[in-house]
């Protein structure tokens, strides 16, 4: 067996692990931003100024280490992990609090209830940002991960039903990209309904170029592929060109606050057709039923037929994101969205645990009603974590004044106590601070993701990663993570943004 087929063998034929296990691993790195967040408080009133070198290194170690140990070494221990960054965390905020210097004399409840009176301002939603950042960095970890031995079985993409920690990715990716597609932003308008749809048709020539580009180098090299993953020639830049394409048609005709409609009807309409139809049986056996590549369709089957899923995704991901950035300025109407938003969520988490007993189990290769239902649940719960986390971090900067937190809400005056209120957010805190590892993976994400690829490629074709040491794929992994870091964030410091669009 040649070195490729086994590398192919080592990621294929594999069943996944539990939704709670994945829904854990997803959450920590939320804890890691709000740790990350407290800290630099902390560090603010002790050392009053950070090189960028010193505030990469805290960034990196915080939240880009536990996403590499959680994937790897310690895979097993996830729920210790949880538990030892909340001790912490709690440590740092009751440090936070007994160094207050605002409202000291007054107790806790008072300084709550003027908390809830206090305004959110920030140019993008970061709970938003956080999202996408997160999927981002775990794809990145994940996609090299995989190829060592120390990446568990388990958490791998699955090859025809179950769930894996993988195939959280493009599904993630989609849903985030629809948060802040330009019909939720407003971006564009000229009073046509089929403004959107041009500005699609547009937009996506770079992933036409990405995803040819991407086929053409895979196939020259004989880099290894998971075949049933996507087929023979279809790979993630197509499946997201359709989806975007086909979603601006359909919000060209249907309101943006239906969307919600249309992914359950796609969603249900699919499923009902891979059940009475022989959708479900050319997905797995092609149109001889003997598992056939010839042709364009029996060739790219489940990336082609998958799309279906991935729309009612994205359709999701745009109800999602014009609740989302609906404008609420008090921090109880945020604490409300995000306790509405994990209600959701955990009911749509109990409607998977249905949908996989009574009709079908999720599955990534078909992306079907479970696997949709899930991403959307799994998606919305990492939302919500991420927006109850930043209220909690936005309440230690109320206690300490004059504090900068990059990627968090800024807090100004409620107008109803503008008169008599005793903090404001200070004038460095109104700027966009620089210094920030997530605010520079979000605005150069399509690129994070590339060099990613990139890089992963180089190392599978330098290293033997099928027989690599414990200790040296962790270095390797570290390594190849704090590279495409640092290449991102130097891009963010001399404030270039890569955009071919």
């Amino acid at each position: 067996m040649s070195q490729k087929q086994m590398k192919e063998a080592f990621v294929s034929n594999l069943n996944g692990t539990s939704v709670l296990e994945v829904t854990e691993g997803l959450c920590l790195p939320v804890l890691c931003i709000l740790f990350r967040g407290l800290l630099l408080i902390l560090s603010q009133q002790l050392c009053s100024s950070h090189t960028w070198r010193s505030r990469f290194l805290i960034d990196f170690v915080v939240l880009i280490v536990p996403m590499v140990v959680t994937l790897t070494i310690l895979s097993s221990f996830v729920f210790f992990e949880h538990l030892t960054i909340i001790i912490f965390g709690a440590v740092l905020f009751y440090q936070l609090y007994c160094r207050r210097t605002c409202y000291v004399r007054m107790p806790i409840q008072k300084i709550l209830e003027k908390f809830l009176k206090t305004s959110f301002k920030s140019e993008s939603n970061p709970a938003v940002s956080c999202f996408r950042v997160i999927n981002s960095a775990y794809t990145a970890v994940a996609i090299l991960a995989v190829d060592f031995s120390i990446f568990p079985r388990r958490f791998a993409k699955t090859e025809l039903y179950g769930i894996g920690a993988m195939d959280f990715g493009v599904g993630g990716f989609v849903f985030g990209t629809a948060m802040v597609c330009p019909e939720v932003r407003r971006k564009y308008t000229d009073g046509s309904r089929f403004y959107y749809l041009k500005k699609s048709l547009y937009s996506v020539w770079p992933l036409i170029f990405l995803g040819i580009g991407r086929l053409v180098i895979i196939k020259s090299i004989d880099y290894q592929e998971h075949l049933t993953e996507y087929g023979v020639h279809w790979n993630f830049f197509f499946t997201l060109i359709v989806v975007k394409l086909t979603s601006s048609l359909l919000l060209s005709i249907f309101p943006l606050n239906k969307s919600w409609i249309i992914a359950i009807s796609i969603s249900v309409l699919y499923q009902l057709a891979l059940d009475f139809t022989p959708l479900k049986r050319l997905i797995l056996y092609g149109t001889d039923g003997n598992g056939t590549r010839v042709g364009l369709l029996n060739a790219n089957r489940e990336g082609i037929i998958s799309n279906m899923g991935y729309v009612a995704i994205y359709m999701a991901g745009v109800q999602t994101g014009s609740y989302v950035f609906k404008n609420r300025t008090h921090v109880k109407d945020w604490i409300k969205v995000a306790c509405y938003i994990l209600l959701t969520a955990i009911s749509l988490f109990m409607s998977l645990y249905i949908v996989q007993v009574k009709i079908e189990l999720a599955s990534r290769r078909m992306a079907n009603l479970a696997f949709c239902i899930w991403i959307v649940a799994s998606s919305l719960m990492l939302l919500s974590s991420l927006l109850l986390g930043d209220t909690i971090l936005s309440f230690a900067k109320f206690l300490t004044k004059d504090t900068l937190v990059p990627c968090s809400w800024k807090l100004t005056q409620s107008p109803a106590t503008n008169k008599h209120s005793d903090f404001l957010v200070s004038e460095t805190e109104r700027k966009e601070p620089s210094l920030c590892l997530i605010t520079a993976i979000n605005r150069n994400q399509l690129v994070f993701f590339l060099l990613s690829n990139i890089t992963t490629g180089l190392v599978n074709l330098l290293t033997d990663t099928l027989h690599s040491s414990t200790l040296w794929a962790l270095f390797v992994l570290n390594l190849y993570m704090i590279t495409n870091c640092l290449i991102i964030y130097v891009l963010h410091l001399q404030n270039k943004t890569i955009k071919f669009w």
